[in-house]
């Protein structure tokens, strides 16, 4: 906001107090709750509320393998703090690079079959610092943008100031319009996501693939919510598919299936040396703490054998799907660990996630805008190896319960992919 000379100056704090008062008339307020997920107890947890504790079940944690509370990975977080204390010392540039940095990035490369690989201090920086760094200085460069990418993404399109298109979400006829349209000689960047987080739904990247080849595109796709779940080993779906080769910067994070803090991005050396030289998200930020960066390696060795574990989150995801389906609740199908639950309005959204925490002891966030656009408020369920049969039924029958108590309306939107 700007002001002319004379005119009235600005009552800051009453300036941000309208902003939030705003928020919260529209029922888009976020508030946090206290949760501690104490080690053995998971699914478990317990919520502090007004200097009071109890026992709450979780059920929209992105620690999907449960790597983060694993024994093995603790002690050896636990093993490196003691050896080399729990800061890195400065950036990468700066006497923040030891041998388990090194080591981890040389793990990333092999994990998704590329020359190298750069860890950041999370994925979302990764995705803003190297989109940005790398729009911006090639001249000319065009992006082309799934609808639905996460904010990261846009922001580092954004920041680049480069020009872009947005494509209809998953939609590869529109893609291709766009592409026809645009300048046929200029550069050009094809950005997606693998599984879109809030809809659990997978993009056609096959399809993306061979759209960029035949244009002369490079893609940049965003792996978070799939390395350590999909692919062998947990590599992710481009490997699943077997077309890593055809996708050129491949992001990922350490911070959900492996459970600890950081993001990365995987390439070329060529590609990986550039953002390394140029990104300044990269070069002017302290690097993860070494004991992080000991603890991902170890978490990552676990987790590529780990097949048990994949499955039996892929036999939970289908039990509470049909579980859901059972009472009628609107709900997006896929076949990925995210069941994403619709609820009418981002106030009821906040009413049923409230409920089921105080009445159930189930702790589901309510997701609303900007996550997600308005009305698509969806409560959004993951899974992981430690709900058991039990926890399902009885997650299922709280779902049930609070739906009635609310009187929300039942619809069989069991194929909701317009939405997604």
């Amino acid at each position: 906001m700007t002001f002319k000379h004379g005119e009235k100056k600005l009552n800051y704090d009453k300036f941000f107090q309208d902003k939030l008062t705003d928020l919260k008339d529209e029922g888009l307020y976020r508030t946090f709750r206290e949760i501690d997920r104490h080690q053995n107890l998971f699914p478990k947890a317990l919520e502090y509320n007004h200097g009071k504790n109890r026992e709450v079940e979780i059920w929209c944690s992105n620690d999907y393998l449960n790597m983060s509370q694993h024994p093995e990975v603790m002690q050896t977080c636990i093993d490196v703090i003691n050896e080399l204390g729990t800061g890195s010392g400065g950036t990468r540039n700066i006497s923040g690079t030891s041998s388990y940095h090194v080591g981890l990035e040389k793990c990333l490369a092999e994990l998704h079959r590329k020359e190298a690989a750069l860890v950041f201090p999370s994925a979302y920086t990764a995705n803003q610092s190297t989109i940005s760094i790398l729009c911006k200085n090639i001249e000319n460069i065009e992006i082309f943008s799934d609808q639905l990418n996460h904010a990261s993404l846009i922001e580092g399109i954004r920041n680049s100031r480069a020009k872009y298109n947005i494509f209809k979400h998953n939609d590869v006829d529109d893609l291709e319009r766009l592409l026809r349209q645009s300048n046929q000689d200029s550069p050009k960047l094809i950005i997606c996501e693998s599984i879109y987080s809030m809809e659990g739904i997978r993009s056609p990247l096959k399809a993306i693939s061979e759209l960029a080849k035949k244009y002369n595109a490079l893609t940049y796709l965003d792996e978070v919510h799939s390395v350590g779940l999909y692919g062998p080993g947990g590599s992710g779906v481009a490997s699943e598919l077997g077309i890593s080769d055809d996708i050129d910067i491949i992001n990922g994070t350490l911070s959900k299936a492996f459970g600890q803090m950081g993001g990365y991005i995987a390439a070329n050396n060529q590609i990986i040396d550039y953002i390394r030289s140029f990104a300044p998200g990269f070069i002017f930020t302290s690097s993860i703490n070494p004991s992080v960066a000991a603890a991902s390696l170890k978490s990552i060795e676990i987790s590529k054998v780990a097949e048990t574990l994949r499955l039996k989150i892929k036999h939970n995801s289908s039990l509470i799907r049909e579980g859901l389906k059972s009472i009628n609740i609107p709900f997006i199908n896929n076949d990925s660990h995210i069941v994403p639950i619709l609820v009418d309005g981002p106030l009821e959204c906040k009413k049923i996630s409230k409920l089921l925490l105080d009445d159930f002891g189930i702790y589901i966030q309510p997701v609303f805008y900007p996550t997600v656009p308005k009305g698509e408020e969806r409560l959004r369920v993951t899974i992981t190896p430690k709900h058991n049969k039990v926890d399902i039924d009885n997650f299922i029958s709280c779902i049930d319960k609070a739906w009635d108590i609310l009187e929300f309306k039942r619809e069989n939107k069991n194929n909701i992919h317009s939405l997604a």
